[in-house]
């Protein structure tokens, strides 16, 4: 089979076994805590119930009261009925869940109750954890020609000189993911979540890309809301893009500040020092007119998925 082939055959698996370990933690998850959500909610009702029964409340039992509704609610039980959502531990959720466990996004909003699920989460994300970033990694270095190289020689090739060629692209790259994963979904969220303003939803958005998770804006944990798997489903793939989207214009800032000596300057390593000079193929190269770049040859065109294989802000001519 083609490098190229097997590349992209490689990168398929790896989506696909990082889709059945959602698969699984909700699963297990939705096993373990669930009876235990349960479990509190019944113990929330007698509370409840024990609490309206007694003819004079002292401070005491005030206190206890309010305690144990507060020690639920941190774990997503409310005993308020118009606001508890039917479950935080079913499939969809559970699955929500584990996905901002491996990002380490991890709102906070749930947490497991028993110690089971404590324990699971430990060696779920131990595994989980790296096993996402080297999925992004893949899935970048797959955008890095058609999204970073390809129309950084589109700009060359018009006229522009390397420098002012990286800075334009990664200035066009950066409204792209603004325009497409804060404006655009923070206009979805503002609409979908009633409590929402524009503003909620940007701010939402950036906490979650930036891996901070605050917990304090958490999508689909309104009461009744509709559709409420799917929601939860197509915001974790949300989550999972978007991330990717932030690495590659993580990178694509490396590598241009590799170009115009930044990282030089600072002292700070540069984006490929491991890269071995031999492996690396420049995106542009001085050719005559009428032949053709390397960087649109078969070999640059169809590396396969290996550390420094991909071209290179870093070969560009910096004088």
């Amino acid at each position: 089979m083609h490098s190229a082939g097997r590349s992209w055959l490689l990168l398929t698996g790896f989506i696909l076994f990082y889709i059945i370990y959602l698969l699984f933690g909700a699963l297990v998850f939705s096993s373990v805590e669930r009876p235990e959500e349960d479990k509190l909610r019944t113990e929330m009702e007698a509370l409840k119930e024990e609490f309206l029964n007694q003819s004079c409340v002292n401070a005491a039992s005030l206190e206890h009261f309010l305690v144990k509704v507060l020690t639920a609610n941190k774990y997503g039980v409310s005993v308020l009925k118009n606001t508890s959502v039917p479950s935080n531990w079913d499939l969809a959720s559970s699955m929500f869940f584990a996905n901002t466990l491996v990002t380490t996004v991890g709102y906070g909003h749930t947490t497991p109750l028993s110690d089971t699920g404590k324990a699971f989460s430990i060696i779920y994300a131990l595994i989980g954890v790296p096993f996402t970033m080297l999925v992004l990694t893949a899935c970048v270095q797959r955008l890095m020609y058609p999204l970073v190289l390809a129309p950084v020689g589109v700009l060359q090739r018009s006229g522009m000189e390397p420098r002012p060629a990286t800075v334009v692209h990664f200035m066009l790259l950066l409204i792209l993911v603004v325009l497409c994963f804060f404006l655009a979904p923070a206009a979805v969220f503002s609409t979908l979540e009633i409590s929402w303003s524009f503003l909620d939803g940007i701010y939402f958005c950036f906490i979650s890309l930036c891996t901070i998770g605050l917990g304090d804006f958490v999508p689909g944990t309104q009461p009744g809301q509709r559709y409420r798997p799917l929601y939860q489903v197509s915001v974790m793939v949300y989550l999972f893009v978007g991330l990717m989207m932030m690495y590659l214009l993580l990178r694509t800032f490396h590598k241009m500040a590799d170009l115009h000596g930044l990282t030089t300057f600072l002292q700070l390593p540069r984006c490929e020092d491991s890269d071995l000079d031999e492996d690396r193929e420049p995106i542009v190269e001085d050719h005559h007119e009428g032949q053709t770049p390397r960087y649109l040859t078969d070999k640059a065109a169809n590396r396969p998925l290996e550390p420094g294989s991909q071209p290179s802000y870093n070969t560009i001519n910096k004088g």
